[in-house]
């Protein structure tokens, strides 16, 4: 048996909802974020979705009291399905490594693949890394090269931390939790909720096509502004990512774990 299927033999057999771990027999359907936005079924939900508020204040506490003393740090993305080894896992070594030589803290979803290169070149270079997991099913918890890790239930919850406690986000190659968050910025930023907020698609190859469609078919038809296509930066180079989001928004040192 190979690492990876003993790692899903495992996720199989463990579910982690917020602070409770559940194994085998003890295992719930679906997901936390799941039961709250099912509305189907009987009347329960207008007894339990009062309660439901006091768990959602208790993500945002947690995360602002394990974060609040974070120093400037960027978040990067990308997918949890790349892998270990590959060119894209070792340019998120890279970019990690680079950042916090830059005076930068490392934030990402804590997973493996993308996440994890990212917190491991963070790790290496004795940075802070930090890992901000969500309950999902088959989820096997966070990277081991997470040393300040928060895990949320909602998605809600987990993305203001993303947005709150960084400066900037680089984008790797990534799937529709990656698109999820970078669309997300890109309206913050193209809406005023945040300022001074720099985004660096990592990977030409990957992000061209939908910089094209962006381009040749959003902005064309009316559906955005030519201005909006300069929100985002695109490149290849580790050093040139890393220096678009020091330009933006400054640095203070290296800050070490």
């Amino acid at each position: 048996m190979t690492n990876g299927e003993s790692e899903g033999l495992r996720a199989l057999e463990e579910q982690r909802l917020g602070p409770v771990l559940r194994r085998k027999d003890q295992i719930q359907p679906g997901t936390t974020d799941q039961r709250l936005l099912d509305t189907e079924g009987d009347s329960e939900w207008v007894h339990t979705d009062p309660w439901r508020v006091m768990r959602i204040q208790s993500e945002f506490v947690e995360g602002f009291g394990a974060l609040a003393e974070l120093p400037s740090a960027i978040s990067v993305f990308g997918s949890a399905r790349t892998p270990a080894g590959g060119p894209e896992y070792e340019a998120g070594v890279r970019i990690g490594k680079a950042l916090v030589e830059a005076g930068f803290a490392v934030i990402t979803g804590g997973g493996p693949g993308a996440m994890e290169a990212a917190n491991k070149g963070s790790w290496e270079a004795k940075g802070i890394s930090v890992g901000l997991g969500i309950e999902l099913p088959f989820e096997s918890g966070l990277n081991e090269y997470v040393n300040l890790g928060v895990n949320f239930r909602y998605f809600f919850a987990r993305k203001t931390m993303f947005v709150k406690y960084s400066q900037g986000f680089v984008v790797l190659p990534g799937g529709l939790g990656t698109l999820d968050e970078l669309f997300e910025a890109l309206t913050l930023v193209q809406t005023g909720k945040v300022t001074r907020f720099p985004i660096v698609l990592f990977g030409t190859a990957y992000w061209s096509g939908l910089v094209d469609w962006l381009r040749d078919t959003v902005v064309a038809q009316g559906k955005a502004s030519e201005h909006d296509l300069l929100l985002f930066h695109v490149t290849d180079d580790v050093d040139e990512a890393v220096a678009m989001v020091s330009k933006e928004v400054g640095s203070h040192g290296p800050p070490r774990a």
